[in-house]
């Protein structure tokens, strides 16, 4: 039976009962009480329907809140299909709500801002990272026009231009951005941005670390090619200019390679592919052994002291070697004949560290910040004197790092600098005959 019969059919039973009940009243009390019965029964069910009007009404206004009755004759059936279509919509907005929240929380994890507007350039979304890239505030800026919020007039003009092939490269306030603007849908616009900070400084670094390593090799290289264009150009000079021109390219040659093997070290520990390999470091013989070697490059212009009152350590021998190593000749090298230098180990609140002190020259504030960088060098003629390859506090840093342990630099010009080594105390070695098998 169709739908629309099974409406009309308690329709038409509704009224033949009105009808029979006014032709009972017509046998028993007359056509006057027919017609009232009538009216009566009609007037009735014409409040009913009303009264479910009313009731739809409201459920319309608010179907969240108002629940609707159960309903009579046709109105019964017409609630159900309500009530199955509000559950199927409430049904469709949840799964849209959960489908929405999913996309935000991805278009959040990407490493790239988003940026939706419509077709006219109003912001309508944006993930957080695109807030930080551009200064946005989604809760604040929702509904503005972006060329209004981002005043940049390159940025302007490759909106208004429109030539969207290839992305825009442009600087806000310390962050080197790429733009792209996708065309998305009739109506919608995706802007993405690509931070390239990071990325564009490493590059600097990588092009002034192959100038300074160039800078640096080719002084000994010319040194080297001269004298040996001299003694191809002149065979018959004496012995005693020979030797010296000898003992100059052996120097040379020898500044040279310390420099390939400071760059091979660098590299290898910023190598990801190469952790630390744990062992027992022996603190007290290895401060020993660079005490000895500190004194011989001295050669008795200095009075070097050592004192160790700390733990042995889990770590790299090797690197610390390295990196302890450096802090001493450097204070041997910079501090004036007859100074004073202190190595120290020792036990602290946050763990056990190492200490270079010297009454030498001293650093000058600008200059402390900038001392771990690569080929950086306070006093470049007194570092080439003393066979430096600016390289060495570089090394430091990266052994350090390695170590989860932090450089500390007091200095003051005149008086001397202490050099400060703080090691976490997780790496304290208590039991020597137990090694963690990582860092």
């Amino acid at each position: 039976m169709s739908p629309r019969s099974l409406f009309w059919i308690p329709v038409i039973l509704r009224l033949l009962l009105v009808a029979f009940a006014m032709g009972l009243g017509w046998v028993w009390w007359g056509s006057t009480a027919a017609f009232v019965i009538g009216f009566i029964a009609v007037l009735g069910l014409a409040l009913i329907q009303l009264q479910y009007l009313y009731q739809l009404s409201l459920w319309l206004e608010n179907p969240d809140q108002i629940k609707l009755v159960d309903g009579f004759g046709a109105w019964t059936d017409i609630f159900a299909r309500l009530y199955r279509l509000r559950r199927e919509d409430q049904k469709n907005r949840n799964d849209l709500a959960e489908w929405l929240s999913r996309f935000r929380q991805a278009m959040s994890l990407l490493p790239d801002g988003v940026v939706i507007m419509d077709d006219v350039l109003f912001l309508e979304w944006c993930n957080p990272l695109a807030e930080k890239h551009l200064r946005l505030n989604l809760d604040r800026d929702k509904g503005m026009r972006v060329t209004n919020l981002i005043r940049s007039p390159e940025f302007i003009d490759y909106i208004i231009l429109g030539k969207y092939e290839k992305p825009l490269s442009m600087t806000l306030g310390e962050r080197k951005l790429i733009i792209h603007l996708i065309p998305f849908e009739q109506s919608r616009q995706i802007l993405v941005t690509h931070d390239v900070t990071d990325a564009d400084r490493l590059d600097q670094t990588r092009r002034d670390f192959i100038a300074n390593a160039s800078h640096e090799l080719r002084t000994p290289l010319t040194v080297i090619n001269g004298f040996l264009e001299i003694a191809a150009s002149q065979p018959d000079l004496d012995l005693e200019t020979r030797i010296q021109h000898l003992n100059l390219m052996t120097a040379q040659g020898k500044r040279m390679q310390n420099l390939v093997e400071d760059m091979l070290s660098l590299t290898r520990l910023e190598a990801i592919d190469h952790p630390v390999r744990p062992e027992l470091v022996k603190v007290e013989m290895l401060l020993q052994q660079i005490q000895r070697d500190s004194i011989a490059l001295s050669s008795g212009r200095h009075e070097i002291t050592l004192r160790v009152d700390g733990p042995d350590l889990m770590g790299s021998s090797d690197e610390l070697h390295s990196a302890f190593a450096n802090l001493v000749t450097n204070a041997v090298r910079y501090t004036p004949d007859g100074g004073k230098i202190d190595i120290i180990w020792e036990n602290h609140i946050d763990g056990p560290r190492f200490i270079v002190r010297d009454n030498g020259i001293g650093i000058r504030p600008e200059h402390i910040v900038r001392l771990t960088e690569r080929f950086y060098r306070v006093d470049k003629g007194r570092s080439r004197e003393t066979q430096g390859t600016g390289l060495g506090l570089a090394i430091v840093k990266h052994v350090l790092l390695r170590h989860q342990a932090q450089l500390t630099i007091d200095s003051e010009v005149g008086q001397g600098s202490a050099f400060i080594v703080q090691f976490p105390q997780k790496l304290v070695i208590t039991d020597q005959s137990f090694i963690p098998s990582s860092i």
